[in-house]
């Protein structure tokens, strides 16, 4: 019988039963402040309590989001959420960093092994170098009005042929072989985008006010450069991401407007717009590789079990534990995370299911972060597994290639299999100018903190037009062309936090290749690199997983031509 629990940690240094209050909380800050420290082992001794501490507090305010993502018209989640953020974080958030000024000033800090915390020890002086008193406040209100986007957009719901859908549910009707269908469903959902519109961009225009003031305050010119740093960027600057953007416009755009122009042919169509983009050229009906949710994370079991019998139980403990919340209703905040519990060593994966083809690729993307969760559990410190976001997406994005070997456990039938592996790989691709497109536009946004909306809604428009708009026609549409920026929740609440799905994009691509070549040693390879945390340079990282960290005109051609191989094998 296989043991499904989740074994409680022993805490060895905080209460067992620790209530997070102030009150509570202050004498262990405290003890951690005054604590002598007379030699490396006592330093290592007091790190390891220090990161007890963290991953309670982490843990308690992971739930706390969760909770209140799960139903945001819930007042009483919303509080017991923007309590934390009001009242436990700010206090926090001045004694961390003078436990940072304690730890860097220690005189054994030399005696620690290089090898094991390089990547801490330059994390620390980082977050040093940055911190400022006056941010506090600053930052402690940003939490609580980023939040305010996933009220915003939680309660939008449309009626289609008489019956209320969430955004996400309605987004199947744009599927559909009948043209007026499809047309009539995304002209509803943009409609309905455009009720709030204005609402958006006076809380987008808040937020920028707020982070532009963080930046000033830290010591930059602008919240760009401030967040390369925060961010921990030291493998890569602006001007690398520019270049970036235009390697993606020279050699994916290209691919993507040929296989435009063969939709157009195939679907019989002279001029695509939005609505044309996703149904399927087959003159099939959309995909359903699974009937509810409950379905959806059983396939998923199986499927990761036929990669590796261990991934598969790492998603079976989930289930057991009931941390799945994966449907799409009213009131639920949008979009799909993982999120780590870093007590507990598991994770919870939530999404907004509508029983399509993108929720699978969704639920195994999710299901990769939730593994590597899993993988760096036991990692000494927590902030060892607080892994950079190239290192994170990389473990997302290569399972959705890795598991489609296994995707005959979603579709009954070869001619469905190979229609879902070829969206997935034309998705591979159009992520790419998307996420230079959002890229972009955050470089632009942030470095012209006194733009307006209009001004806003232009630069965007640009940068669209640059990558392909989406490859079809928005004549006469150019309210919602504006507009939509808009759905991207990053923008909102996880600013700078984009360009890294490129670059974990080509790492997948790298990674997959190796699988195709040798899927035992690729896959080893790749949990291996997943362990490591981030207890290694990025480069590092890559490197144990086989690939090179690279995002040159040269890598994204020998890759984006793999992809394109491979598509055309399946037709």
């Amino acid at each position: 019988m296989i043991n499904l629990s989740i074994p409680k940690k022993i805490r060895n240094y905080i209460p067992q039963e620790l209530q997070i209050e102030w009150k509570n909380l202050e004498p262990l800050f405290n003890e951690l402040l005054e604590r002598p420290i007379n030699d490396v082992i006592e330093l290592e001794q007091w790190l390891k309590d220090k990161s007890e501490l963290e991953a309670a507090l982490e843990e308690d305010f992971a739930w706390r989001y969760i909770r209140m993502s799960c139903d945001t018209a819930n007042e009483e989640l919303v509080k017991n959420f923007q309590y934390f953020a009001t009242e436990i974080e700010p206090k926090i958030s001045p004694v961390a960093n003078l436990l940072n000024q304690k730890f860097n000033g220690s005189p054994f800090i030399e005696e620690l092994d290089h090898d094991k915390y390089f990547v801490y020890i330059r994390a620390i002086r980082k977050a040093l170098e940055i911190y400022r008193e006056e941010n506090v406040e600053l930052l402690t209100q940003l939490q609580v009005s980023q939040q305010k986007y996933q009220g915003i957009t939680g309660a939008m719901s449309v009626t289609i042929k008489g019956q209320e859908y969430t955004l996400e549910q309605a987004a199947n009707f744009i599927k559909d072989t009948d043209r007026s269908v499809r047309q009539q469903a995304w002209e509803t959902v943009q409609q309905r985008r455009l009720v709030d519109k204005d609402d958006l961009n006076i809380l987008f225009d808040e937020l920028i006010g707020k982070r532009h003031q963080v930046a000033l305050n830290a010591g930059f010119e602008n919240y760009r450069d401030y967040m390369f740093q925060a961010l921990g960027r030291f493998d890569y600057t602006p001007k690398e991401c520019y270049e970036f953007h235009e390697a993606i416009e020279k050699k994916i755009v290209p691919i993507l407007r040929e296989q435009a122009e063969k939709r157009a042919e195939l679907l019989n169509i002279d001029v695509l717009k939005p609505w044309d983009m996703d149904v399927s050229t087959t003159g099939k009906a959309a995909l359903k590789p699974f009937k509810n949710g409950d379905e959806l994370i059983e396939k998923t079991i199986a499927c990761f079990n036929a990669i590796d019998p261990k991934l598969g139980q790492m998603l079976l403990i989930m289930k057991a534990n009931q941390l799945f919340d994966v449907e799409s209703r009213k009131g639920k905040a949008p979009g799909g995370y993982n999120y780590p519990l870093a007590e507990t060593g598991a994770p919870f994966i939530f999404m907004n299911s509508a029983n399509s083809f993108r929720d699978l690729t969704t639920m195994v993307h999710e299901g990769g972060h939730a593994i590597h969760t899993f993988l760096t559990a036991n990692l000494e410190l927590n902030d060892f597994k607080h892994c950079p976001s190239e290192v994170a997406e990389l473990a997302s994005m290569s399972m959705e290639l890795i598991s489609m070997d296994n995707w005959d456990i979603y579709f009954d039938n070869e001619e469905d299999l190979i229609r879902a592996k070829k969206e997935q790989l034309a998705d591979v691709l159009k992520t790419l100018p998307w996420v230079a497109v959002i890229d972009q536009f955050q470089h632009w946004i942030y470095t012209n903190p006194g733009h307006n909306a209009t001004d806003r809604e232009e630069a965007f428009k640009q940068i669209y037009t640059r990558f392909g708009s989406g490859f079809s026609n928005w004549e006469g549409l150019e309210k919602e062309f504006g507009n939509i920026w808009q759905k991207q929740l990053h923008l909102f609440e996880v600013p700078f936090y984009y360009i890294e799905y490129a670059i974990a994009q080509l790492g997948a691509i790298a990674i997959w290749k190796n699988y195709k070549e040798n899927p035992q040693k690729a896959l080893q390879q790749y949990l291996d690199a997943l362990a490591l945390g981030y207890t290694k340079p990025i480069n590092e990282i890559y490197e144990t997983a086989g690939i090179k960290f690279d995002f040159s005109l040269d890598y994204i051609d020998q890759l984006a031509s793999f992809v394109k191989e491979e598509l055309e094998k399946l037709n």
